[in-house]
């Protein structure tokens, strides 16, 4: 929804349509967005049509690179461990 909501205001019903869920499913998921402040709505008529709300991305895009980089930092640390393991000489086995 949000990517399509990207290319421009649309109607829950334009939402829901290549969508595999019923209508009320969709409203619900409209709602948490709205909650969320990524989307906001208004009705003409009979009419819901929703549009994204650009700004509220940022402070996602925000904590989704804080968490890039401490799994990175992760990574890195583990691709360091293994490598030195890989150094190390092997084992004695046990009889």
């Amino acid at each position: 929804m949000v990517e399509r909501l990207g290319r421009g205001p649309a109607s829950v019903s334009e939402l829901a349509a290549p969508l595999d869920m019923s209508l009320p499913a969709v409203v619900q998921h409209l709602q948490v967005l709205e909650a969320s402040g990524l989307v906001r709505s208004e009705k003409v008529g009979r009419t819901r049509t929703c549009h994204l709300v650009p700004d509220a991305l940022d402070g996602a895009g925000q904590w989704i690179a804080q968490r890039r980089t401490s799994i990175e930092r992760r990574l890195d640390r583990l691709g360091e461990f293994l490598a030195e393991a890989d150094e190390a000489p092997p084992a004695e086995e046990l009889p």
